[in-house]
């Protein structure tokens, strides 16, 4: 080859190369513009993001929030001013009368005297500033716990969506690893058929090794049918537990080795702290705005104190075009106190509720301790068995594939029958299931420990 010509395939290849990254970039970015579909494999990790963004349930969880915090600031501007403008205008059809004495003749019949001016109006102002109130009190003393609690809510939302998302994630992930299993072994059960019918035609054997031949590939097939219906199935329940368009595509991505990683738990995931649960933190929340209640209650007969200023503007006058011709202002200032003196035994019967209440919380709070001792013995009681499942199952697979390698050359040797080959490969295929369901027992079951203590990462 020529200098020249090595210099022309040089630049042809570079400009291969340039088309193909060009191409590339602009397909990824047509998928990003065109409806933000995931053009790439996505981890665990970002379906667990974006369904921490996207699914309805928080959303809906994210919503109450907001109103639990409007209702706190509803509940807190009974502390600030409260100003109300009023205005009156009346017209005395008929005008009040009066009987007075006579001053002249104190003695005498009283008289007939009317009272006031036909029509009269007033515009007025008033500010009205509470110094202490039962009510507002308590609106202070328990806006934290109340914005607490619907922090919590959230956080319990968060946690039940990211362990059924990552349990739809490890499901998909396991069928499509059973899918390339069934794709190696279609392929090796369609070679195994090629060898048999050869074997037929030449004469070296019968026809029953081709035919059994067919019948493993036949089921093989089938099997794989089975497994892409169900990976249908998986892909739309993560979808719906991502909040994830229906309509977009989506696909995952994680090898075995990285699940395989996944397995173990940490140290600090065995030790039993329930104060790490959320059902326990949102019950010991619960606990403290009953026990506010139950003082709130205890303090209602204390009195409401106030101060206020009033500033009115009075109109008077016989003839109604002169009516705002001139006005007589006034203006007070003050103090208010309300006290309860009797309320029908209605504050007694709150305390008693509100202390009933609390030991209803009591109550609910031993239970609690109870099941979630028994959810955790069990979650890690299922752990172990299925660790123990899941790393049998794993050598197993490992030795059917060995036993499977060797018995499979033999018969390619002329040692070993047909037969003895359909069986070890019988083994493998059910030692794959085997090994694949395992793992992804182990891998829910490990969620379900964490779930338990209270240990499920939700940032």
């Amino acid at each position: 080859m020529t200098n020249r010509e090595k210099l022309f395939y040089h630049y042809l290849t570079v400009a291969f190369v340039v088309t193909v990254l060009m191409g590339g970039f602009s397909t990824r970015l047509y998928a990003q513009e065109a409806g933000g579909n995931v053009s790439e494999k996505i981890t665990l990790d970002q379906c667990i993001t974006y369904a921490l963004d996207n699914q309805p349930v928080l959303k809906k969880a994210k919503l109450g929030q907001e109103i639990s915090e409007k209702e706190v600031k509803i509940a807190l501007s009974g502390w600030l001013p409260q100003v109300n403008a009023n205005f009156d205008l009346q017209h005395f059809l008929k005008q009040p009368v009066t009987l007075l004495p006579d001053f002249t003749d104190p003695s005498g019949p009283r008289q007939e005297v009317t009272m006031g001016v036909k029509n009269t109006s007033t515009l007025g102002i008033s500010a009205t500033q509470i110094l202490y109130g039962n009510d507002v009190m308590l609106a202070g003393k328990t806006a934290k716990d109340y914005r607490l609690e619907a922090s919590q809510q959230i956080e319990s939302v968060k946690i039940d969506v990211v362990v059924s998302v990552s349990k739809a994630y490890y499901q998909v992930l396991i069928t499509q690893q059973r899918l390339e299993l069934l794709d190696e072994n279609i392929q090796r059960l369609e070679k195994n058929l090629r060898d048999a019918q050869s074997r037929y035609e030449s004469g070296l054997a019968d026809n029953i090794d081709y035919k059994r031949a067919t019948i493993a590939l036949n089921s093989a097939k089938v099997e794989k049918i089975t497994a892409v219906e169900s990976l249908k199935v998986q892909y739309a329940s993560l979808k719906q537990l991502m909040g994830y368009p229906s309509e977009q595509s989506l696909e995952v991505s994680m090898d075995v080795n990285a699940m395989e990683t996944a397995v173990p738990l940490k140290e600090n995931q065995q030790t039993t702290d329930f104060s790490n649960r959320i059902e326990y933190k949102l019950l010991q929340t619960n606990k403290r705005l009953v026990n506010a209640s139950v003082q709130y209650y205890n303090r209602d007969f204390l009195p409401t104190v106030s101060a206020f200023v009033n500033y009115n503007w009075a109109y008077q006058n016989d003839e109604f075009a002169k009516l705002y011709n001139r006005n007589f202002p006034n203006s007070v200032v003050g103090l208010k106190a309300t006290v309860p003196l009797f309320t029908g035994l209605r504050r007694l019967r709150n305390v008693q509720k509100s202390k009933l209440q609390y030991m209803q919380l009591e109550s609910e709070e031993e239970n609690l301790v109870n099941q979630m001792n028994t959810e955790h013995v069990q979650a890690m009681a299922t752990y172990r068995s299925a660790l123990e499942a899941y790393q049998t199952s794993k050598e197993n697979y490992e030795l059917a594939q060995e036993v499977y390698e060797t018995v499979q050359l033999q018969y390619n040797q002329g040692i070993k029958a047909y037969l003895e080959v359909i069986v070890s490969e019988t083994d493998l295929r059910s030692s794959q299931l085997n090994y694949l369901n395992a793992l992804l027992n182990v891998l829910s079951s490990k969620l379900d420990v964490q779930k338990a203590l209270g240990t499920v990462p939700v940032s």
